[in-house]
C-alpha cells in the first residue's frame, strides 16, 4: 500500500465538504480522483480528526502485536521441533522456566550455527 500524500485532517476536511453538499468531482480537485474520495469516505466517514488518528495508532499497534505473536509462534514451533527430535518427554509440572531457556539456547545455537548461544537475560 502506498503512503498517502494527504494527512487524516485533509482527508476528513474533504469529507466534511462532501457532507456539506459539494459534489465529489468538486472536492476531488484537491489532487485526487473522485474514487479516492469515496475510498476515504468508506474509511473515515463520520470520524473526527482525533478519532482517525486514534484508529491509525490502533492499527499500527495491532500490526506490531500480530508480528510479535508470529515470532512467538515460530519460537514455540522451533522449541517443539527440537524436543521431538531429541525424544525428550516430560509432564507439564516438570517444565521449568530455566529448562525452557536452556532449550531456547540450544535452538538459537543451531539456527545461528554457533557452539553456544548466550541469551540476553543470562
Amino acid at each position: 500500500m502506498s503512503k498517502s500524500r494527504h494527512t487524516e485532517a485533509q482527508m476528513i476536511g474533504a469529507l466534511k465538504q462532501l457532507e456539506a453538499g459539494r459534489k465529489a468531482e468538486d472536492v476531488a480537485r484537491v489532487g485526487v480522483s473522485k474514487h479516492t474520495i469515496y475510498a476515504w469516505k468508506a474509511k473515515y466517514g463520520g470520524m473526527d480528526v482525533s478519532q482517525a488518528q486514534e484508529a491509525k495508532q490502533l492499527r499500527d499497534e495491532n500490526t506490531k502485536l500480530r508480528k510479535l505473536v508470529a515470532d512467538l509462534s515460530l519460537d514455540k514451533e522451533a522449541l517443539q521441533s527440537v524436543i521431538r527430535k531429541n525424544g525428550w518427554r516430560w509432564s507439564r509440572t516438570e517444565l521449568s522456566y530455566s529448562y525452557v531457556n536452556e532449550i531456547r539456547g540450544q535452538v538459537m545455537a543451531r539456527v545461528l550455527g554457533v557452539e553456544e548461544y548466550q541469551t540476553p537475560w543470562d
